[in-house]
């Protein structure tokens, strides 16, 4: 029995919706390490007053693509992600657009717009509001592993 048939509340969506949100997710995610590259040099020539934002900047970039990797590995049982990276990503989108006038501002609100859209489509092809509706008796491949008492 599948988990998707044990419960009504949770129906896949169509194989290439799925499919189609899920590569968006590991573009995005793989695309992330990019700027994480960039950053390394970043770290290295940054001023010591800012050493440390740097490198928490850039590896923050490797925490941003595991989790839109972890989205595109199993988009229906991350409970919380998809709308901890939108909520992060549309704030960060419309900062970026009322200081229209510091540096980067018009790069930053470009490029996290389009992960926002990037995202949000994705949870739409995905069903990624599925994963708060797997229940423990209906799904329970969806549940956390247990330890050993």
């Amino acid at each position: 029995m599948s988990v998707f048939t044990a419960s009504k509340s949770i129906t896949p969506p169509a194989r290439w919706a799925d499919y189609t949100g899920r590569t968006l997710m590991a573009v995005t995610g793989l695309s992330t390490l990019i700027p994480f590259a960039n950053g390394i040099s970043r770290v290295a020539n940054a001023p010591e007053a800012y050493m440390l934002t740097e490198f928490w900047r850039t590896t923050a970039y490797l925490v941003f693509a595991g989790l839109w990797l972890l989205l595109a590995w199993a988009p229906r049982r991350q409970r919380g992600i998809w709308e901890l990276l939108l909520i992060q990503k549309s704030a960060v989108s419309v900062f970026a657009l009322v200081n229209l006038g510091a540096t980067d501002s018009v790069r930053d609100s470009i490029s996290d717009s389009s992960l926002v859209v990037a995202t949000l489509v994705a949870y739409v092809l995905c069903r990624g509001w599925q994963a708060w509706r797997a229940d423990d008796a209906a799904a329970p491949a969806m549940r956390s592993p247990q330890l050993p008492a």
